[in-house]
């Protein structure tokens, strides 16, 4: 059996993780452990697709039709990533604010999605580890 396709988002989302937390760590100048799963460089969700697109386009090639629902998915998720989630951080601030002096308010996480930047770096992070793991387990 190939486990390839299941190692490589895998491996992508265990590699980028830490590297994502020690690059907003070093841009706060402290270790970031609230931004750990939201937002920052590079885009973990886009790093993960983009791997999974890139091994299937080495494997079996541009035509195939599962680099096509791969290339589907990447599309979503970077989207997604970008527009949906920085709406849900703009009202969660918006609450944050309206309710800044309630006792019972438990403040709501307001750096949500990834700006363009930050997509960017996941997908070519995520092309990175596609051809690492391509590499390693060959073709």
């Amino acid at each position: 059996m190939d486990y390839a396709y299941l190692i490589t988002p895998f491996l992508t989302w265990l590699i980028v993780g830490p590297i994502k937390f020690l690059i907003n760590s070093a841009r706060q100048r402290r270790w970031a452990f609230n931004l750990v799963g939201n937002g920052g460089f590079p885009s973990n969700h886009s790093s993960v697709v983009t791997s999974m697109a890139t091994l299937i386009a080495l494997r079996e090639g541009i035509g195939h039709p599962a680099f096509g629902v791969a290339v589907t998915l990447c599309f979503i998720v970077m989207i997604d990533a970008n527009s949906l989630r920085q709406h849900v951080g703009r009202q969660a601030a918006a609450i944050n604010r309206l309710a800044a002096g309630a006792a019972d308010h438990t403040t709501l996480r307001e750096r949500m999605g990834h700006t363009l930047v930050e997509i960017c770096g996941g997908i070519a992070t995520g092309i990175g580890m596609g051809f690492l793991v391509f590499n390693l387990f060959g073709g």
